[in-house]
Parts: C-alpha cells; sequence; structure tokens
C-alpha cells in the first residue's frame, strides 16, 4: 500500500512537472542564459588541434539568481548542511511557541527541540536521529501538547528519510507502527482533535511512500549509469579493435603495394643477372658464377616476398592485382575522375617537379585519392584544391576544400577518433618517417597535409 501511494504520488509530482516545463525552461534559459562560442581552432604540422590565438574574451557575467543557485548546490554537497538546516528547524520550532501563547522554556519546548534537533546528525546517523525524533515527537502528542507545524515536519521529514533508506520490507513495518501510534494519539490524547484522522493517515503514508518513490527511483537510475558506462565501455573497446583493424587492413594494402613496387626492381635485378652472361661473351667463369648467385638470390627474395604478402593480406581470397601502381604523373587523371564524378577540383605544383622513388610517389597518389573521396563524401559539391609542393627534403601534399566536413567522430566517451580513411593516409605518412595532420579549416572546409621526406628515396 505504502509503494502504491508512493507511486500514485510521484506520478502526480511528475505530471504537475511536466504541466509547467515550458516555465521551467524559460526560467533556466534566463537563469543561464547562452553559452560563449568556442573559439577556433587549427591544425598543428603534426595533426595535433590547438585554439586559434587572439585576443581574450571578456569573462560574461553571472546572473545573481544563477550564483545563488550554485551557492545553494555547493552548500547542499557539504558536510555542514545536515547540522546547519538541523540546528534551523529546531530555531523555527521555538520561535513557533510564542504563536501559541507557550514559553520556550517549558515542556513543550523541551519537546520541541527534542523533536528537531537529532536531524542535525541525520546524515551520520539516521536510525538514532529518527529514534529520538519521532519518539520525542509522539511523547509530546501523547501527553496532550499542542501540535507544532515545525515538529510534524520534521516527523514527516524523518518517515521520508528512513522509507528513502530502508528496505521496502522495512518500510512497510514502518508504516505500519505509524499508522497505529497515530491510531493511539488519537484515542488517549487530544493533541490532533483538530485534524481529521483521513488526513493525519495521507500525510503518514504519503511521507513514506515518497521516500519508497525516490529510492526506487535513485536505485534504477544507479543501475542505469552502470549500464551505461558497461556500454560505454564496451562501445570504446569496440572502437579500438575496429580502429586496430583498419589500420592492419591498411598496412596489409601498403604492404602489397609495396611488393609491387619492390618485385620489379627485383625482378629486373634478376633478369639483368640472368642476361649477363650472354650480352657479355668475356666474363670469365667467376663472374657467370656470381651473375648466377645474383638471379638465384633475387629469384629466392621474390619467393619469399610473395609468402610474405599471403600472410599479410587482410582478405585470403582476394585476388592479387596486376594493374601497375600509380604514381603522380598520373594526378591529372585522378583530378578528371572527381571532376567526372560531380565535383570540382584544381592541381597546383610548385617548386622544380622531380621523379622521386616509387614509395614517395605511390603514397603522395594515394594521400590525394582518399583526400578527394572524403571530400565528394563529406563535402558534394565543393571546390577542392589539391597542391604538391616539391622542397629540397621532402615532398609537401596539401589538399582543402572549402565546404563542411562534418563533425568530428566521436566515441561513446566524448573522445576525438578518425575515420579510415585518415588512418591509412597516417600510415602513409608515418611509414615513410613524414608528419600528416587533417582537421577542420577556421575559413571553412576541411583540410589534409602531409609532409613526406625524399631525402635519400631520391631517384637519379
Amino acid at each position: 500500500m505504502v509503494t502504491a501511494v508512493g507511486q500514485v504520488l510521484l506520478w502526480i509530482l511528475t505530471a504537475i512537472g511536466k504541466l509547467f516545463r515550458p516555465l521551467t525552461s524559460r526560467l533556466v534559459a534566463t537563469l543561464y542564459g547562452r553559452s560563449a562560442p568556442p573559439a577556433p581552432s587549427h591544425v598543428s604540422p603534426g595533426g595535433t588541434m590547438y585554439a586559434r590565438p587572439g585576443p581574450p574574451a571578456p569573462a560574461p557575467r553571472t546572473p545573481p539568481l544563477l550564483r545563488w543557485a550554485h551557492a545553494w548546490r555547493r552548500f547542499g554537497t557539504s558536510w555542514w548542511y545536515g547540522p546547519v538546516t538541523g540546528a534551523v528547524l529546531a530555531l523555527a520550532a521555538l520561535f513557533e511557541l510564542p504563536l501559541h501563547h507557550l514559553q520556550a522554556v517549558s515542556l513543550q519546548g523541551a519537546f520541541a527541540v527534542a523533536s528537531t534537533a537529532p536531524l542535525m546528525f541525520r546524515r551520520e546517523s539516521l536510525r538514532p536521529a529518527a529514534a529520538i525524533t519521532l519518539a520525542a515527537f509522539a511523547a509530546s502528542l501523547l501527553s496532550g501538547q499542542t501540535l507544532l507545524a515545525m515538529t510534524a515536519f520534521a516527523a514527516l521529514c524523518t518517515l521520508f528519510l528512513l522509507a528513502q533508506q530502508l528496505p521496502r520490507q522495512s518500510t512497510g513495518v514502518l508504516g505500519v507502527g505509524s499508522v497505529v501510534a497515530v491510531g493511539v494519539v488519537y484515542l488517549a490524547s487530544g493533541s490532533l482533535d483538530a485534524i481529521p484522522w483521513p488526513a493525519s493517515l495521507v500525510a503518514v503514508v504519503a511521507a513514506l511512500g515518497l521516500g519508497d518513490a525516490r529510492r526506487t527511483v535513485e536505485t534504477a537510475e544507479a543501475s542505469m549509469d552502470e549500464e551505461r558506462e558497461r556500454n560505454s565501455e564496451t562501445l570504446t573497446r569496440l572502437n579500438a579493435v575496429q580502429h586496430e583493424q583498419a589500420v592492419l587492413r591498411e598496412r596489409a594494402r601498403i604492404a602489397r603495394e609495396l611488393h609491387d613496387v619492390v618485385a620489379h626492381s627485383v625482378s629486373m635485378i634478376a633478369v639483368q643477372a640472368e642476361t649477363a652472361p650472354y650480352t657479355m661473351r668475356d666474363l670469365s667463369p667467376e663472374a657467370k658464377k656470381g651473375f648466377a648467385e645474383v638471379a638465384g638470390a633475387a629469384r629466392e627474395a621474390l619467393e619469399e616476398m610473395r609468402r610474405l604478402l599471403s600472410v599479410l593480406r587482410a582478405d585470403p581470397g582476394a585476388e592479387p592485382e596486376v594493374t601497375p601502381q600509380p604514381r603522380l604523373d598520373r594526378l591529372g587523371e585522378l583530378i578528371d575522375s572527381h571532376r567526372g564524378a560531380g565535383g570540382d577540383a584544381q592541381l597546383n605544383v610548385h617548386g622544380a617537379v622531380r621523379p622521386l622513388s616509387t614509395t614517395i610517389e605511390l603514397s603522395a597518389y594515394r594521400i590525394v585519392q582518399e583526400a578527394l573521396t572524403n571530400a565528394r563524401r563529406h563535402a558534394p559539391g565543393s571546390r577542392v584544391r589539391v597542391d604538391l609542393n616539391y622542397l629540397g627534403d621532402r615532398l609537401a601534399v596539401r589538399v582543402t576544400d572549402d565546404g563542411s566536413s562534418g563533425p568530428p567522430v566521436t566515441s561513446v566517451d566524448g573522445t576525438k577518433m578518425m575515420g579510415h580513411g585518415l588512418v591509412g593516409m597516417r600510415e602513409r605518412a608515418t611509414m615513410l618517417g613524414g608528419r600528416f595532420a587533417a582537421g577542420p579549416r577556421t575559413e571553412g572546409g576541411f583540410a589534409v597535409q602531409a609532409e613526406l621526406p625524399v631525402g635519400q628515396n631520391r631517384r637519379p
């Protein structure tokens, strides 16, 4: 019965809250105001995000009501909340005595203090404090003392706190005992004659029911918080696994491409070593034997690379690619393909164009290809600019668009994540000892930039 009454009262309070929700929303908006816009961000060459420097924004003025609300919240969580509120309740009970033409230094005053002052220690020792409060309140009523509003409030508050912490069965026993005590007071004393007995019973049951309902809500909220935390941890681990799998797949793809590049060079070594004895007729037997050993080692290296590729391949059933790996001289075809898909792209080359190693040119080509794909996917119709800058010791690649690339992908706990395309581009840059950065631009759009060192990789 107590639980049912508590649930009904909770539903009624919830309905009242929904009815006044527009008013409370407007009040909250008036108290909190609008939040300040975040500072624009930049992307450093190393790929980290940092706030744009500028003059410090003036600190917003906090409304007085909001300051008071924050102060009350801090007060409610402090250790001296219980002693202060209990003392205030006891003083209010003493100040109520003269309203009923009673003296503070009297038996009625002693009962008033005994019914309210123990609540000062309700957080540390609720059950002893509740026992003293309820016993003093019942004794004052049975002795025929005048009913005080503060002592009645203290008793009902005590029942609410007990029902909020006690198990449901103990709450039911407490409810039965409280109803019996109210009946005994009506039969043995006239302290409650001014209050109809149904109102007294409803007040007692309502206090217990609200406390039980509050305990149920807190238990459900705690269970939901634990469930959300478990789901967050599970999704975080799943995202980490997916990220790791994406890295492994991209590395396997890079390994296949590098296999094609290296296999071509090793094949050329093998062919040159095998044909040398036929093109150079004056070779000594030792030289012919040396060329044969070089050709055999090259063939053996090719076989080992094929075995390594079969181990690294993400999909064992996939057929190896037979098309030659692209280089930077095919960027024009890539730009034309992007335009044919409805995009707008422009290629700009800076510096002295020179041939680089196949690995460098292949990585730069794949970075530009993936950046164009992301632009078509996340910012269709935007203008894309591709810049290649041939520097002395590195090749700088920058792809920018003027459209929105959407919000950054985040995990459940709020941490920033990268898409698989960005993972692949970063892997290609770091594999060569270069740097990679990607992120939104302050003027709008998205930017991808990579620096690939060429140094010793420069072809003669």
